[in-house]
């Protein structure tokens, strides 16, 4: 099990406050950004409450939840490796991921998994490994990367799995698509931890990236990791593809 690079208890980890968030991103030199950050939407598809950078190749997966049909999450897949992202409200004041970390690692642990809270690009992050078994009735593990970054008001959570969760060159084109994502926070009160508005891209762009239709595909098309998610909010969430 990794250490936890934080302040109070294990069992009662201390909030970080936002003076000393705002200080670690304004050092990062790559996002994800702040919508006040960027003059305009550049190369990325807007998705509502996130503007996602697109690329040749890239496959875009819309979430949506089968009882109110509403946009929750969306996963971008390119040559093996596919990243999963959600953005959430968080406080005015303080930062939230070190939290979620403690959180994820608890349960993860509770089911027999193996976590190590490791530095990475994003600053702390998980390489989590669940267990699992194959088609053959033998054990094995399913290996990913949470990653996340506090922003003013939001919070963004990016879930890294196939080959971009053990190979770091697979992964650099994900995290380049992480690191130049925009939040758009609405103005409007929202508690801790709800998930922000996304919305599905009004047609396919012309520049690379192919945003999939709206009908449910095959269920495995990215890691389910719901189980494990203490951001997890209301009912089931269902890949598209």
């Amino acid at each position: 099990m990794g250490l936890f690079s934080r302040r109070g208890t294990a069992n009662e980890p201390a909030p970080v406050e936002w003076a000393s968030v705002e200080a670690e991103q304004q050092k990062r030199p790559h996002g994800p950004f702040d919508r006040s950050q960027v003059g305009e939407m550049g190369p990325r598809v807007d998705l509502g409450a996130i503007w996602l950078p697109v690329m040749p190749g890239l496959e875009l997966r819309m979430e949506i939840d089968k009882k109110t049909q509403k946009v929750t999450g969306v996963t971008a897949a390119l040559e093996g490796s596919n990243l999963q992202i959600q953005a959430f409200a968080a406080p005015r004041t303080e930062g939230i991921w070190d939290e979620i970390r403690h959180e994820i690692a608890q349960s993860v642990g509770g089911q027999g998994g193996i976590v190590d809270d490791v530095p990475g690009v994003f600053g702390r992050e998980l390489l989590v490994r669940m267990p699992v078994k194959g088609p053959d009735g033998q054990a094995g593990q399913r290996p990913a990367r949470f990653v996340g970054v506090d922003g003013p008001r939001w919070f963004i959570r990016g879930v890294l799995a196939g080959k971009a969760a053990l190979d770091a060159e697979a992964a650099k084109p994900l995290e380049s698509v992480f690191a130049n994502i925009v939040v758009v926070r609405d103005q409007s009160p929202r508690p801790p931890r709800d998930l922000l508005p996304l919305a599905l891209p009004k047609s396919a762009r012309k520049d690379g990236a192919q945003p999939a239709a709206a009908e449910a595909g095959p269920e495995g098309a990215v890691p389910q990791m719901a189980d494990i998610d203490p951001l997890r909010r209301g009912p089931e969430i269902t890949s598209i593809g």
